[in-house]
């Protein structure tokens, strides 16, 4: 884009201003991305160019389709792990609110917004533009419309029904995504909220321009037709429709102020504010639009609550300090560029070979003649045929091409990480055993697992959390004003939840029927298939695995009984042992007094045998001896009793 004179410039110095970088924006993005992006969108789409030969004498035009797979995989496997599951957001409050209604509320409120503007729609195209391009980005806009509804209305006094429509405005915040060359950034600048400004240059319908204008959004200015200009098209491979379009740029970023004030018609600052003024910024965050290179259609302070920018953008992969990330046709270009160059190699070859091709003797054949071969074609030689014509051929075609085309093609899925779950073992790793595919799985699911996360930080999260903001300021009635939080709720991809469920079946397949852990893993299984009744399965089984009430009686009267024949036994032996103790110790009283009466009988025989005047004193010694003995017999005969006694206890 590009104005010669400050004559083009039909407004004031602020639209002057922002053409002016806008231009050297669209210098630096020209320089330095335009002509690779639009190579990556050829190869992506399948056209052929001439620019994109890999040698002079190339004539095929044949383009591999295995970066198309690549981008293809690569983007649903994100947006079902997105959008897969059904809910794709949620909010969480403060951890002191213990209200859940709010928030409940204000979550199914957003998501049936979302729905009714097709929000999911334009979110699957900007994560195409960065598979694509290696950046995605959206703009939000606020825009009011008129919502239809059918309806009755009764008429002549209720005895009839009118049937029609109600007329209800609404407020609505729509997601539109920008293609790159329509999107205009501070070259030095890593994000769109430490730049300092963002442009959108584009062609809009010229009817849309006037409605505005008619509504008041815009100036009341008049509006031409655009120049055409090829660079800003969608497709710039096509003839475009170059009449009624107006070429509109919407910026959003820091002006300076003394433009701001004149486009405004603000007054100058009298001599007792001028303190105040010079303390303020000489920038001021705003919105300006211009048409056709220097008309000023609109221009106003950033009207939002939040003072934020209304565009998100993401890199597929990060770019450390740029803000044009990397995606997957860059990943896989060489890869691309290698396997276009050996399958158009082998096209060119076949057709030297399969063709029929003569050699001739040009001066041995009829005078105008036009020499052709076809079945059943009669060829008029002056002379022998066998001396003037000769078949000639380049040789056979090298089979060993196609076996090198299969590598390279292996290449641009290792170079992207894109691969179908269908695929899986013969593409990661030939004939592969089970260990060796998880392994490689296992690399392929992280890769796409840190894309999910760049995507949900960088685009989905700001996206709902600004578009709440829209709701909350322009539509308070239906969302109220809360510092709420948002976070994303995404799941497995189709080739993670593939992955996992064959880990689960292995699983399953160690533990018996009986296992506590056997329900909750089958439900797992249920969970992770893409199956129409999914939530029916799972409700049924978890209805299964609910224990029934009379079962559950008829359990708890079994286990009474158990207990109380458990109690009954634990009784009769506490019984038992009571008795046990009791009869053991009238053993160890009358073993006890087992001495005291072998004593007394002891002396009481002695004293028997003491006779007045007796001279038989060893005969005395002899029985007292005598009896010792057998008194010691007895003691250890009653202490064997008693223990064997209560050994059989």
């Amino acid at each position: 884009m590009s104005f010669d004179t400050e004559e083009t410039y039909k407004g004031t110095s602020l639209a002057g201003w922002v053409i002016e970088k806008a231009d050297r924006w669209r210098d630096h993005y020209t320089s330095n991305h335009q002509e690779k992006f639009d190579e990556y969108y050829r190869l992506w789409r399948g056209q052929w160019d001439a620019a994109d030969k890999t040698r002079e004498s190339e004539r095929s035009k044949l383009i591999s389709p295995a970066l198309q797979q690549a981008v293809e995989s690569s983007v649903a496997e994100v947006e079902e792990a997105t959008f897969g599951r059904g809910k794709w957001f949620d909010i969480y409050d403060d951890m002191r609110d213990q209200e859940r209604e709010d928030i409940t509320f204000l979550r199914n409120a957003l998501d049936e917004e979302f729905k009714y503007t097709k929000t999911r729609k334009a979110v699957a195209e900007c994560l195409l533009n960065a598979a694509v391009f290696g950046t995605g980005m959206a703009e939000l806009v606020l825009d009011e419309v008129q919502d239809f509804t059918p309806a009755t209305q009764p008429i002549l006094d209720g005895a009839m029904q009118a049937v029609g429509v109600t007329v209800k405005p609404r407020i609505v915040v729509k997601v539109r995504p920008i293609l790159p060359q329509n999107f205009l950034i501070d070259p030095v600048a890593s994000s769109i909220e430490e730049a300092l400004g963002v442009a959108i240059d584009e062609f809009v319908p010229k009817h849309q321009v006037e409605l505005l204008i008619e509504k008041g959004v815009y100036r009341d200015v008049d509006i031409m037709a655009a120049a055409p200009d090829q660079d800003l098209e969608p497709d710039q491979d096509l003839t475009i429709y170059q009449d009624d379009k107006v070429r509109l740029t919407k910026y959003y970023g820091l002006v300076p102020r003394k433009e701001f004030n004149e486009a405004m018609d603000l007054p100058e600052p009298k001599e007792e504010s001028k303190k105040e003024t010079d303390e303020e910024s000489e920038y001021v965050e705003a919105i300006v639009i211009v048409a056709n290179g220097g008309i000023l259609l609109k221009v106003e302070e950033n009207p939002y609550m939040m003072q934020d920018r209304p565009l998100i953008a993401f890199p597929w992969d990060v770019v450390p300090g740029r803000f044009w990330g990397r995606g997957i046709c860059e990943k896989g270009y060489n890869s691309q560029k290698a396997l276009d160059a050996e399958l158009r190699a082998r096209i060119d070859a076949l057709a030297l070979t399969v063709h029929p091709m003569m050699a001739m003797d040009g001066t041995r054949m009829p005078r105008g003649a036009k020499f052709e071969i076809r079945p059943g074609k009669t060829i008029i030689t002056n002379g022998n045929p066998a001396e003037i014509m000769m078949p000639f051929k380049f040789g056979n075609l090298d089979s060993v091409s196609f076996t090198q085309a299969e590598s390279l093609q292996r290449m641009v899925q290792m170079a992207t990480g894109a691969i179908d779950a269908a695929g899986i073992p013969g593409s990661i790793n030939g004939e592969a055993a089970a260990g060796a595919v998880s392994m490689s799985l296992g690399a392929i699911i992280k890769r796409h697992k840190r894309t999910l996360i760049n995507f949900q930080d960088s685009f989905l999260i700001p996206l709902v959390s600004k578009a709440a903001w829209r709701y909350m300021q322009y539509d308070p009635d239906n969302f109220p004003a809360q510092d709420y939080k948002f976070v994303a709720s995404s799941s497995l991809g189709v080739i993670a939840r593939e992955y996992e469920v064959t880990q689960l079946v292995q699983l399953l397949q160690t533990l018996g029927q009986d296992s506590p852990m056997y329900p909750m893993l089958v439900e797992a299984v249920i969970e992770n298939m893409s199956l129409s009744n999914r939530e029916g399965m799972i409700g049924k089984l978890r209805e299964m695995n609910q224990p029934n009430p009379q079962a559950q009686q008829l359990q708890q009267a079994q286990m009474e009984m158990q207990m109380a024949a458990a109690q009954a036994q634990t009784a009769l032996y506490q019984a038992q042992a009571a008795e046990s103790q009791s009869r053991a110790g009238k053993l160890q009283a009358e073993t006890q007094a087992i001495p005291t009466k072998l004593e007394n009988d002891r002396i009481r025989a002695i004293s028997s045998n003491l006779q007045a005047g007796s001279q038989d004193d060893k005969e005395f010694e002899r029985r007292a001896r005598l009896a010792d003995l057998v008194l010691k017999e007895r003691e250890i005969a009653s202490k064997e009793a008693i223990v064997a006694k209560q050994m059989q206890q």
